[in-house]
């Protein structure tokens, strides 16, 4: 079933704990936690620290996206912190083989990234491996860019991919997530959805959650009828 994955990246940091509650009142699965820093990406934002704070005040899984260099350095604090999902980008990662064993070993799911322009196939064989994949429908770095409509193509082809295979990973797409690209990006096999500006921008995070999410889950209706 297709879930929602708010970002606080758009969220008012001066009410985050209210309007995190607010989200999951509204269907939220889990919590997203874009994490830049300044390099691998032009933006800086969120660490350990602000997870930490997270954790004290939800019990929803949070999901750490992780748009750094050096991920291995940061990964025991974000267990420390309380993460529970930790995605790192197949294209900032030398050994991403070693980065997903090292997420798994301190006992949170692992998952890869994977920037517009990257292919699904180059990912192939760390499949396996993962809780979920995360297709960047946008350029990393900041929210409330428009959606990429080739990125459809790559979450079919992942979907078959992952037929193909039998495998059971999930995929997550994340940018541009909105009432205008929800049907079609779930008509093509996302099931986990990172929605930032669309859940938050408005201040009305509990309604925009839950018409977001129902909208989504008429999509998967119809494309399963």
């Amino acid at each position: 079933m297709v879930e929602l994955l708010p970002s606080i990246l758009s969220a008012d940091f001066a009410h985050l704990a209210d309007q995190v509650a607010a989200a999951t009142r509204g269907g939220a699965a889990a919590i997203h936690v874009d994490v830049m820093d300044g390099h691998f990406v032009p933006n800086i934002t969120l660490g350990p620290p602000v997870v930490k704070s997270l954790r004290r005040f939800t019990d929803l899984p949070l999901d750490c996206h992780l748009m750094i260099e050096n991920a291995n350095d940061y990964i025991p604090a974000f267990a420390e912190a309380g993460a529970n999902w930790v995605s790192v980008h197949y294209e900032a990662c030398t050994h991403l083989h070693r980065s997903l064993e090292l997420i798994a070993s301190h006992g949170m799911e692992p998952a890869v990234v994977i920037n517009p322009a990257t292919r699904v196939e180059l990912i192939q064989e760390i499949l396996p491996m993962v809780h979920h994949v995360l297709i960047m429908s946008v350029n990393p770095g900041f929210g409330g860019q428009e959606f990429i409509p080739f990125s459809l193509k790559k979450i079919r082809r992942l979907a078959e991919l992952r037929r193909e295979l039998g495998l059971k990973f999930k995929i997550e797409v994340d940018g541009g997530v909105a009432h205008d690209t929800v049907a079609q990006i779930v008509q093509a096999g996302a099931e986990l959805l990172v929605a930032g500006n669309a859940v938050f921008g408005a201040g009305a995070p509990e309604r925009d959650a839950r018409a977001l999410l129902d909208a989504a889950r008429m999509a998967e209706k119809q494309a399963s009828a």
